[in-house]
């Protein structure tokens, strides 16, 4: 058993492909250039927790200069293997989002698919946050999503999920701690790959999310130096309902934040 995303990496592409990584980039494309200031110097892109860069990916068939950031090996393996078969000029940096280091300033941070709420603690945003800010020239955008409590405590929450995937059969299984105030939810991944003797391989992962109440969040970019532009429900992007699962957050930086000792 392994607690991170090395196993998951293999799979994660089958296991988002209702995600239409292509569409969701159209959509967050319409949102940039409806905020993006005019006198932004560069279009460079920071694709942050980026994954298996299927999303650095569209961006960078926009023609926007892709920089994409994850802290698991495996995941940035697959996406290079991505960048080997589309010959895009995307740059991959391991780090850690909450030490991100750059050799300059970018002009719109992307951080998708619920990245942040695998941050364990609300402090790890903040730092997220922070680094983001230093790094953004002013006037930067930043879009990320999180995954609401709705989701965690009513779509996610004791629920097993089966996917029969070319390679292997996955039991996704989520517990959700009645724990104020970030309520985590538990995940455990299971993967059965058949071997040549017939025989199967298991192989589990363990990760777990947490909820960031809208308030909390609201506060930190406030704390941190960024405005809060709209907020939207990021599966549809219209105004957000109570049974909205993922919430969609715009804000534009400050920029060179000075960062606390």
């Amino acid at each position: 058993m392994t607690s991170g995303y090395g196993v998951f990496a293999q799979y994660y592409d089958a296991l988002t492909e209702n995600v239409a990584y292509a569409k969701r980039a159209d959509a967050l494309c319409r949102l940039i250039a409806k905020w993006e200031q005019p006198d932004m110097p560069d279009r460079i892109l920071l694709d942050l927790a980026c994954g298996t860069g299927a999303l650095s990916e569209e961006f960078a068939r926009r023609d926007w200069d892709v920089i994409g950031i994850d802290s698991s090996e495996e995941m940035l393996s697959e996406a290079l293997d991505k960048k080997y078969d589309s010959g895009l000029p995307i740059q991959y940096l391991k780090q850690d989002m909450r030490r991100l280091d750059l050799f300059g300033c970018i002009s719109v941070t992307v951080c998708a698919l619920d990245s942040l709420n695998h941050l364990p603690q609300l402090p790890d945003v903040r730092r997220t946050m922070e680094r983001v800010n230093l790094f953004s020239n002013a006037g930067a955008l930043f879009l990320f999503d999180l995954n609401t409590e709705y989701k965690h405590r009513c779509v996610l929450a004791e629920q097993c999920f089966a996917f029969d995937l070319p390679e292997a059969f996955c039991v996704w299984q989520n517990h959700c701690e009645d724990r104020a105030p970030d309520y985590p939810v538990q995940i455990r991944l299971d993967f059965f790959e058949q071997l040549a003797d017939g025989r199967y391989r298991r192989s589990t992962e363990e990760f777990s999310e947490h909820i960031w109440q809208p308030e909390q969040i609201e506060a930190l970019l406030h704390e941190t130096g960024f405005t809060l532009l709209e907020v939207l429900d990021g599966d549809t992007y219209s105004a957000p309902v109570p049974e909205t699962q993922r919430l969609l957050y715009i804000a534009r930086a400050s920029g060179g934040q000075q960062l606390p000792d």
